[in-house]
């Protein structure tokens, strides 16, 4: 099943390239073929596509051409990443880059250290510059209700919030920070960063996320195109539960078998 097939939901966040309601967002990197990229959007019901250039060229990808070969692309929303930029002149390039060559408007803004962890004074001073130029901005921070505050304030359409260290497969490190930061955002909220289960992503939209990144454990995974069906049902099944869970101290949903 296609992205254009999928269920109808209510989008979560409208972007100038369309609506997005799949509340499951699939990275595409690291995957070592198209038809594998393919296999794994569809079965994760996923309806936005996310493409980016790589200045320094540190990663080989599956070319654009061979991906749009297996899938029909087009039926996708468009959302363009500075994943690999490591400065604020890096992150600025890749979204010239990608607009003047895709036309692209909504933009997955990461401004990373080398350590990998977002760069918060650069992703603010960015997101600032890229909501004057009317993207539509989704930085990625750490869960700090002033932080989050200050991107709403500057425009941003959503907010990416991070669980734990990329790649850690350590799930919601802070569950309490998380919950408020979702609370004073006024805008959608999407977690990544660490998810590495099917548990953490129905942790998260339990938590009130409106939706959830993943990649390094779909990618990783025996099965990549089972593990993307697992998790786009674990995130609706989530976003169902959301608000109906037993609660522990601080408002955090306690597990079913402690209820």
């Amino acid at each position: 099943m296609s992205a254009a097939d999928a269920p109808a939901q209510r989008p979560w966040l409208d972007t100038p390239a369309g609506p997005l309601r799949s509340r499951l967002v699939l990275g595409i990197e690291q995957y070592p073929s198209a038809q594998l990229i393919a296999d794994v959007l569809t079965a994760g019901g996923c309806d936005v596509f996310i493409t980016t250039f790589d200045l320094r060229s540190r990663r080989s990808s599956v070319p654009l051409f061979d991906v749009a070969a297996v899938l029909d692309v087009e039926t996708f929303t468009w959302v363009g990443t500075t994943s690999f930029a490591r400065s604020e002149d890096e992150a600025l390039r890749t979204v010239e880059m990608l607009h003047g060559s895709f036309a692209i408007t909504t933009i997955k803004l990461d401004v990373r250290g080398e350590d990998n962890t977002p760069d918060v004074p650069a992703t603010l001073r960015v997101a600032r510059e890229l909501c004057t130029q009317g993207f539509a901005v989704l930085p990625l921070v750490p869960a700090d209700v002033a932080v989050v505050a200050e991107l709403v304030d500057a425009g941003c359409a959503a907010v990416r919030l991070v669980a734990s260290p990329v790649g850690s497969a350590r799930g919601i490190a802070d569950p309490v920070a998380m919950r408020l930061a979702i609370e004073a955002a006024a805008v959608p909220v999407v977690v990544e960063c660490g998810i590495g289960s099917v548990a953490h992503a129905a942790q998260a939209m339990e938590l009130g996320a409106d939706a959830v990144l993943v990649n390094a454990a779909v990618v990783r995974a025996a099965d990549p195109v089972r593990m993307a069906a697992a998790m786009r049902h674990a995130v609706l099944g989530g976003r169902l539960a959301a608000g109906l869970a037993g609660q522990a101290a601080g408002g955090v949903p306690v597990p079913v078998g402690m209820v």
